[in-house]
């Protein structure tokens, strides 16, 4: 399937590129949180990450690793945001798989808003023994 991420991998669309290999390509976000903000695509247009080979995930997540790395060493961030948004509802808006790396600075005022929620008495136990694997 062709996405935005395809066109981009093929050089359709300009990017600025910081590694491409068989499995998986890394480009700077257009659109970041904070400047160094990294894209860690795979080459093949999974939609998520149900979808993807364990091998290329495995892959995808080594290519994360050094991008933090990367991030921490060369921007001098504290901390790095590591998100994977996957399927439409989670706010995932392209139907390819991608992490975002995003480099993280004490006092930089953004924030990531979650709702949370409280469990009903036993509530918590009840869903831990169905969802186990």
């Amino acid at each position: 399937m062709e996405t935005i991420f395809t066109k981009i991998r093929d050089g359709v669309i300009p990017s600025v590129k910081l590694h491409q290999d068989e499995l998986c390509f890394v480009i700077l976000d257009i659109n970041p949180v904070n400047k160094g903000h990294l894209l860690v695509i795979t080459n093949e247009s999974y939609p998520t990450l149900a979808d993807c080979p364990e091998a290329t995930l495995a892959h995808l997540m080594r290519l994360v690793k050094r991008a933090d790395a990367q991030l921490r060493q060369t921007l001098g961030c504290d901390a790095t945001n590591i998100v994977i948004n996957n399927g439409k509802e989670s706010g995932q808006e392209v139907p390819h798989l991608h992490i975002h790396v995003i480099p993280r600075y004490k006092d930089d005022q953004k924030h990531f808003l979650l709702s949370k929620e409280q469990y009903e008495e036993g509530e918590i136990q009840r869903l831990g023994r169905r969802l186990e694997f």
